[in-house]
């Protein structure tokens, strides 16, 4: 009886200091929503001073350089592996895997449902061979300064063509109209 009587303390705190899959599962979700917000929040700042300073095409190189560079600062600050993926993909390591090409249909068909594009995320642990992961994905709406690279290509600005032709000759990125989503933000960790 003695050690039933020791053993209950020890048992209660355990049960307390043990945290539910949900509650992992929202904690990381939480961690993932403000590592978004803080790289989109970057990304768009270094965007806008491009455009103003240059235009669309100089905004090319804020894209294929900076962004890769702004997700790898944000990854080592949170142990997040970080892409941005979709399949009208432009830099050719954004093609999305099977669970990010799933991510991206259900993000657009809540989309269509009604709820506002800059809102749309998502986050499941899935099973994988080497153990469970935390997945994460966050819409990218198209906005209307987005068009100016990503809108209809007959439309875009002979300068813009010929950067993205230079830059990505197997570009995919285009035909988007305002409030589409052009990927995700795909962000995983190993749990």
């Amino acid at each position: 009886m003695k050690r039933l009587v020791l053993a209950l303390p020890l048992l209660l705190l355990a049960g307390c200091a043990t945290t539910s899959n949900a509650e992992k599962q929202a904690a990381l979700t939480d961690a993932a929503r403000q590592t978004a917000a803080g790289l989109l929040q970057t990304l768009g700042g270094e965007l806008k001073t491009s455009m103003t300073a240059g235009g669309p095409a100089v905004a090319i190189g804020v894209c294929k350089e900076r962004a890769p560079k702004i997700a790898d600062e944000a990854a080592q600050k949170t142990g997040f592996a970080i892409k941005r993926a979709s399949p009208k993909n432009r830099n050719p390591k954004a093609v999305p895997d099977a669970w990010e090409a799933a991510a991206l249909a259900s993000l657009e068909q809540r989309l269509a449902a009604g709820e506002k594009p800059e809102t749309l995320d998502m986050s499941a642990v899935v099973d994988t061979p080497d153990g469970k992961l935390f997945r994460y994905a966050k819409a990218l709406p198209t906005q209307a300064v987005c068009l100016n690279c990503h809108g209809d290509p007959d439309k875009l600005s002979p300068e813009v063509k010929a950067k993205l032709a230079a830059e990505y000759p197997d570009d995919k990125a285009v035909g988007y109209s305002a409030g589409m989503l052009r990927g995700i933000l795909s962000m995983k960790k190993a749990l």
